[in-house]
């Protein structure tokens, strides 16, 4: 008795699916509010194309937040986050914002919505840095954090788009090294 081609089809396919994938880079972030207190999570999965970004978060106000990543991994709730240093810019020529001339910067990333319950479900998509390693990772000597604003980004106004308080941080801790085929040890 041996397989039937169909059968071998489908196993190699599964196989080539799971290989592809445990090569893919993979980060978490949580978040955490000015209190300490948990307010949601962030996943950051490496694609063929940039990374996708899923979050997921609670207690906000209702509306627009800017979201943005910032230069540091650092989320100190006593400095109101001032902690995570300014929003990631790969290019020390680019200024703030997706409508402002000569932008926008790496950590720049759309603005999202809370619903009335306080609730944001957000996926956002980005090619302007990597999960990897080199000149465009966020894993640099001293990481990354994800900043919550309490207002949206007006996409122009410099340095952050008067976004208002960081009201929600969550440092970037890398799960899954490029190229490896499990956890990683190290955070950045």
């Amino acid at each position: 008795m041996g397989f039937k081609p169909a059968l071998v089809g489908i196993l190699l396919a599964v196989v080539a699916t799971q290989a592809s994938a445990a090569g893919k880079a993979h980060a978490v972030a949580k978040m955490i509010g000015l209190d300490g207190r948990v307010t949601g999570t962030a996943d950051f999965r490496a694609t063929s194309h940039g990374v996708l970004i899923e979050l997921e978060m609670r207690g906000l106000a209702p509306g627009p937040h800017a979201v943005m990543v910032h230069t540091t991994a650092s989320c100190d709730p006593k400095s109101s986050f001032t902690s995570a240093g300014p929003d990631l810019s790969l290019d020390p020529k680019k200024l703030h914002g997706f409508l402002a001339q000569g932008g926008p910067r790496a950590g720049d990333l759309p603005n999202q919505f809370a619903g009335a319950d306080g609730v944001l479900h957000a996926s956002m998509f980005t090619s302007a840095f990597t999960l990897g390693n080199g000149k465009k990772s966020i894993f640099d000597r001293d990481g990354a954090s994800l900043i919550v604003h309490a207002r949206g980004d007006d996409y122009t106004t410099q340095p952050d788009g008067r976004a208002g308080a960081r009201v929600a941080c969550g440092t970037i801790i890398r799960t899954v090294a490029p190229g490896s085929r499990g956890r990683s040890r190290r955070s950045h």
